[in-house]
């Protein structure tokens, strides 16, 4: 896959799309492939920076898993996702670890090249900052979110994020390949719980589920319970 490719495929993201051109040329022109098996580790929490990723084939697992073992999944990933960008900024090692669910295509800007872009043109700064933002004012919500709503409308807003690209595509994904284990990782509820409130939103024809995946069939719906 050539450069220009990779372009007509990031586009689709909001990020991307709002770069500068000189931006988008500088990103793709420092940038090379990067192939992950599934289960494979991009990195690790504590890992050194390593550069800014864009996911273009599969979808990456980003998490925590502490001392007991014990796993805290932030989120999953596909195209167009962009991450990494927190270490451009403090260079600090690796806040979570990134794992290829199944065979995954990445984009990597190693670390020093950017950093030399940046120096060369520090406007770009800004827009490496809209980035991190965008995720962070995700963040807030979702902590309002685990303390105020209850589960029925957290389950709804975060299958809502999944199937918006969390925020950077303008076309919503139909179907979802995300077990329900998963979910509930991500949500801090039990797999009994999640579950049964699948199965109202599948009684309501607001989803339809099937092994491993979930089906949206009225995406406005979906959007009134994460609402409530």
């Amino acid at each position: 896959m050539d450069a220009e490719q990779w372009h007509s495929r990031l586009a689709a993201g909001h990020w991307f799309s709002q770069l500068p051109a000189s931006f988008q040329h500088s990103l793709l022109a420092h940038a090379r492939q990067r192939q992950l098996a599934a289960g494979q580790y991009l990195f690790k929490r504590g890992d050194p920076p390593c550069g800014l990723y864009a996911v273009l084939e599969g979808t990456l697992r980003i998490s925590a898993v502490n001392e007991h073992g014990k796993e805290a999944l932030l989120s999953l990933v596909e195209l167009p996702y962009w991450f990494g960008e927190i270490c451009l900024f403090d260079g600090l090692p690796r806040t979570h670890d990134a794992c290829a669910v199944g065979p995954c295509t990445l984009l990597q800007v190693p670390q020093q090249a950017l950093l030399r872009v940046l120096d060369e043109t520090p406007q770009y700064w800004r827009d490496l900052a809209l980035l991190m933002s965008q995720k962070l004012r995700l963040s807030f919500i979702n902590i309002e979110h685990l303390s105020l709503m209850p589960a029925s409308v957290r389950l709804a807003h975060r299958l809502l994020m999944i199937v918006e690209g969390y925020g950077d595509t303008e076309h919503s994904k139909r179907v979802l390949q995300l077990p329900q284990e998963d979910l509930a990782a991500m949500l801090s509820l039990s797999r009994q719980t999640t579950n049964a409130l699948l199965k109202e939103l599948q009684a309501e024809g607001i989803v339809r589920l099937g092994y491993g995946e979930i089906e949206i069939i009225d995406a406005q719906r979906l959007r009134e319970a994460a609402r409530t």
